[in-house]
């Protein structure tokens, strides 16, 4: 019974950070739309197929992940390109570290443009990551370092997400759903933590995020 009830709660957990992961990068599905998606293959009117896959991709990373909760640990470059590659499968999105240069929109930071550099600093995040022994401190490390590092083409912020909350799992800890977070207010802390080197903002919506799970979830 505890079994069944834990799989009720990590489905719902699930379609909410799926909805939100992908409402952070421009998405338009609702979070109702994206139930109805995610349970029964029913896509939305008016929205595109690039926005239904990403949903289901997310879902299919999500669910990976739960039936394989050791697979980032300790974490590698190699499998956070796994994650990646489930993220932008069937979206014409190369999945290779640092096969397209990228910019980020709204701040003057500009990643890594040379493909060694932007290996080496993805090897030393995870050093850093697999170091520490706080399932807390990984995730947050994780989330934040991949997205500023940027080593892929696209879909580096949700492969960061998905990341970090497979850390926490591996950690016993309750994964992030991010719903109630507003992606304008999420965006702006991680532009902070790119310009600035300033995590306070973003830190401060990972714990509120996290006391969110935790009461909502299980």
């Amino acid at each position: 019974m505890v079994q069944v009830s834990r799989r009720k709660e990590m489905e719902r957990l699930a379609i909410d950070l799926s909805w939100k992961s992908s409402q952070i990068e421009g998405n338009a599905y609702s979070l109702l739309e994206t139930e109805r998606l995610l349970k029964d293959r029913l896509t939305a009117n008016g929205k595109t197929q690039e926005e239904a896959i990403m949903l289901l991709n997310h879902k299919a990373a999500i669910d990976f992940l739960v039936e394989h909760p050791d697979y980032l640990t300790p974490l590698s470059v190699a499998r956070i390109g796994d994650v990646h590659s489930l993220l932008v499968k069937d979206l014409g999105v190369g999945r290779n570290v640092g096969s397209v240069r990228v910019g980020v929109t709204g701040t003057n930071y500009r990643p890594l443009d040379n493909d060694f550099q932007i290996r080496e600093a993805l090897e030393l995040a995870c050093a850093v990551i697999n170091a520490d022994p706080n399932p807390f401190r990984q995730a947050l490390l994780a989330v934040t370092l991949i997205s500023y590092i940027q080593p892929f083409e696209d879909g580096d912020k949700r492969t960061a997400r998905i990341v970090a909350n497979a850390l926490l799992m591996a950690g016993s800890a309750c994964p992030l759903s991010y719903r109630t977070v507003d992606s304008i207010d999420y965006q702006k802390a991680m532009l902070l933590f790119y310009e600035q080197g300033n995590l306070s903002a973003f830190k401060s919506i990972f714990i509120q995020q996290y006391e969110f799970a935790v009461g909502t979830y299980f």
